[in-house]
């Protein structure tokens, strides 16, 4: 437990559920005070952010494509209609359950080209639907392998529970195959395009862990 790190936005929700537990305890209500304590505990957990050891190899691989959140894989293939941005994709989807780990993690590395938050409701994040009508941040990253960029697309999206989403990229930004770069505060899901001829690594209901689950491979460059 001394290793436990947690994402500092856990912070004010910590404090939050920390007062009526101080409050029970001035007051002298043992078990009251012990099943705060409980829940205070569980709001801190929920913002665990626990170190990653992929293979190497794999976060350095230019072809490999990685999970970006810990959870079910809901969706696998052809993307959800009116879901994917513009152009040809192949989309798989993850659901995050209130016990899964909401710190994210770059499905891809490279150039971050685009940025985009989106206002929206707040419907069941395993619905078909909240992925056009609920909140959400859109990021693109491009790199550049043997001569030709290729583009993976991926977005945060809220659910019922979860009220907010961090970002924690720009437009400009190089960021690393399964490096940090945002969370989802409470039960979300994460939506990952890739080009068709990336061959996909997972099926549904694949228990995906981020930044060491494989989702799928670029053809090797060059014919490697």
């Amino acid at each position: 437990m001394a290793d436990l790190k947690i994402d500092p936005s856990a912070r004010p929700f910590t404090a939050l559920a920390l007062v009526p537990t101080v409050v029970a305890a001035l007051a002298r209500r043992p078990r009251t005070t012990a099943v705060l304590g409980l829940l205070t505990a569980g709001v801190t957990l929920f913002f665990r952010d626990p170190d990653r050891t992929p293979d190497r190899s794999r976060v350095s691989d230019p072809d490999v494509v990685l999970a970006p959140a810990d959870g079910m894989v809901v969706h696998v293939g052809e993307p959800q209609e009116g879901v994917a941005p513009p152009g040809d994709w192949q989309q798989v989807s993850i659901f995050l359950s209130l016990l899964d780990v909401h710190v994210n993690r770059s499905p891809y590395g490279g150039r971050v080209t685009e940025v985009t938050h989106t206002p929206g409701r707040f419907l069941a994040a395993y619905r078909a639907a909240s992925a056009t009508k609920n909140e959400r941040s859109e990021i693109t990253v491009e790199r550049v392998v043997d001569g030709r960029t290729r583009r993976v697309v991926y977005r945060q999206l809220v659910g019922q529970l979860a009220r907010r989403i961090v970002t924690r990229l720009e437009p400009g930004d190089e960021v690393g195959t399964g490096a940090r770069m945002g969370l989802m505060k409470f039960g979300s899901r994460m939506d990952v395009f890739v080009p068709p001829e990336v061959v996909l690594e997972v099926t549904k209901g694949t228990r995906s862990v981020a930044g060491e689950t494989v989702l799928g491979r670029f053809p090797s460059a060059g014919g490697r």
